[in-house]
């Protein structure tokens, strides 16, 4: 996801590191698609550094010399790897993934995570359709909590994304020029039903917020994009993953897969100081679908959604979610996704809701966590 400062509305022109080389160095790798390689060439150099001054330690040179050599040749090998199987596709052909049907709707959300290097090859015939008809379902106004028309673009074009490799199908969020929260809002919630649905077809996806040019953007949408109306909040890679990526994506995936514990997330009171106790009832019952918002994916992993909940003679009434920085895009997608989590794990519980706007005037509210959205369970 980004925010208005990394969407083709704004570039932070202004920071005065744009200027500096190793920054033109840096975006000119990243957008070249040679940037993924570079932490694995990084750590080669700097095993051959180690191994270099170790020859001038007089002992042990199995430790000071051969080790750091042994992890240099490694290292230099993988990259190797790497380039000759990622960037030139020199590998055998993939096989098309396994539907996931053998999941049901709250292992689905907990099984969906971000696909870094993607297969070279478009989606069939039969899976573009059946995205194609998701997009214009979940989109349209009646099934959107704003006032505020949203598009989903299907793109097929080579866009330049980072650090995404091989991604060549792309779903363009666009919302009107105007700031509406609740066109953000949505863009999150409408997108991670087709993300949700995706991964049930056993297809791939990743959100791309910063990691995307908007030059690129802007120049293969061509006129379905106009910079004067419309603004971009996020792209979503979608394909079939290829189990042939970089070693530094590979690393970052890992690193991305850590998430806060339930208990920083899920309150009991409005100044979210009071964590639930998720072992006790009425909370217990809805654990599947708490641990399906704690996965839900953020921009840089930064998970700045919180939530509320409220109960009401021991049953569980509504649900509060509240953006836990200033943020006007980061967080708002991150908690419209959140809400999709949500409602998609109420619905294989088998207990229906509305999302709605509350009036929240009579309730103390901290400034932050900042109140969004509400969702009210139907009785």
């Amino acid at each position: 996801m980004a925010e208005q400062s990394s969407t083709l509305a704004s570039k932070p022109s202004e920071a005065w590191f744009e200027n500096t080389w190793w920054w033109k160095v840096k975006l000119r790798l990243q957008w070249t698609g040679w940037l993924q390689f570079i932490p694995n060439l990084a750590a080669s150099v700097l095993m051959l550094l180690l191994a270099a001054i170790g020859v001038l330690i007089p002992v042990w040179p199995w430790v000071f010399v051969g080790l750091p050599s042994f992890l240099a040749a490694m290292l230099f090998l993988n990259l190797m790897f790497d380039i000759a199987t990622v960037r030139f596709g020199l590998h055998p052909e993939e096989a098309l993934p396994i539907p996931r049907e053998d999941l049901d709707d709250l292992d689905l959300i907990r099984a969906r995570v971000s696909c870094r290097s993607f297969q070279k090859r478009d989606l069939t015939a039969a899976h573009k359709t059946q995205i194609l008809d998701l997009v214009q379902a979940v989109s349209r106004p009646e099934n959107c909590v704003g006032t505020h028309p949203i598009r989903l673009e299907y793109l097929a074009a080579p866009l330049t994304v980072w650090p995404v490799v091989g991604g060549t199908e792309f779903l363009v969020a666009i919302a009107e020029r105007t700031y509406h929260e609740d066109a953000v809002l949505d863009i999150g919630r409408s997108l991670q039903q087709v993300v949700l649905q995706a991964t049930r077809m056993g297809l791939a996806t990743c959100w791309i917020g910063p990691g995307a040019d908007p030059s690129s953007i802007a120049q293969h949408l061509g006129p379905r994009f106009d910079p004067m109306r419309d603004h971009v909040i996020c792209v979503c890679a979608i394909g079939y993953a290829s189990r042939y990526k970089p070693l530094s994506l590979r690393l970052m995936q890992r690193s991305q897969r850590w998430r806060k514990p339930i208990a920083d997330l899920f309150y009991a009171d409005t100044n979210c100081t009071d964590p639930i106790d998720i072992n006790a009832e009425p909370y217990a019952a809805f654990d599947r679908c708490l641990e399906g918002c704690q996965w839900s994916p953020s921009s840089y992993n930064s998970q700045t959604t919180r939530a509320v909940v409220n109960v009401e003679g021991a049953k569980l009434t509504r649900v509060d979610f509240c953006a836990a920085t200033k943020s006007r895009y980061y967080a708002v997608v991150a908690l419209g996704i959140w809400i999709a989590n949500w409602e998609f794990g109420c619905r294989a519980l088998g207990i229906d809701g509305h999302v709605v706007k509350v009036s929240v005037a009579d309730e103390h509210r901290p400034e932050l966590p900042r109140y969004v959205l509400s969702w009210i369970r139907d009785m």
